[in-house]
């Protein structure tokens, strides 16, 4: 019974959660991830359903960490994006690069972007997630709903100007699209109240429902 329970929590997971569900043929297997922006327990999260991932974290401050985080990281980067040299960080090294909402914190987004794309292994991934242009047009609500909700928000880019940086640095690109996760949509109902008794209703529910987020899937090639 419990081997069916974490079976099914680790479905709905991969299912529910953008950063992980493009990556479920990795969930068995070795391979080298760099977070950039490991806050919100992310470390923690991605070492439960990737067990045999090498997770190396990058953040100027972790955002609520845990004990738990520390610990299973394999290395952190203590980095301010826009200020310190990626050199220590090993080029053409890791299988996947995250960077979700964070290009949009800092003002040299598209150079710091050209520098962690150095970092993708030639056939690894990099997926990129910031807030879409209509967010300037939803509602404030806590958690961010508003792009200007979150004070910390210094720079709106838009998908092409992202594209051509991955595109400049080999590149394939995989989808350009709003996030729109169809099974968050469906048990929206579900989630909000289930959120609401707990007290932890937030903006990031209605997130796919409004398109507040862009997501982007790439792929450096192989050369041949």
């Amino acid at each position: 019974m419990d081997s069916l329970k974490r079976k099914l929590e680790s479905f709905l997971v991969f299912l529910l959660i953008e950063r992980f569900k493009y990556f479920r043929h990795l969930r068995n297997k070795p391979f080298k991830m760099l977070d950039v922006g490991c806050g919100n327990r992310w470390p923690s999260e991605t070492k439960k359903f990737f067990p045999h991932c090498e997770y190396h974290g990058l953040d100027k401050k972790i955002f609520s960490p845990t004990d738990e985080d520390f610990k299973v990281m394999n290395k952190f980067f203590n980095k301010d994006l826009e200020e310190d040299s990626l050199e220590d960080i090993p080029d053409k090294h890791y299988d996947i690069v995250i960077m979700t909402h964070v290009i949009e914190h800092i003002k040299k987004g598209l150079e710091v972007l050209d520098r962690i794309c150095k970092k993708v292994k030639p056939g690894g991934y990099i997926y990129i997630e910031f807030p879409d242009l209509k967010s300037f047009n939803l509602p404030s609500m806590k958690g961010t709903l508003h792009f200007c909700d979150d004070e910390t928000h210094v720079r709106c880019y838009i998908p092409q100007e992202i594209i051509n940086i991955l595109l400049d640095n080999n590149f394939k690109i995989i989808f350009s699209r709003t996030r729109r996760n169809k099974y968050r949509i469906l048990l929206m109902p579900l989630l909000i109240i289930y959120r609401y008794i707990r007290g932890e209703l937030n903006a990031g529910d209605f997130w796919d429902l409004t398109g507040f987020a862009y997501q982007i899937l790439a792929q450096k090639k192989i050369k041949r």
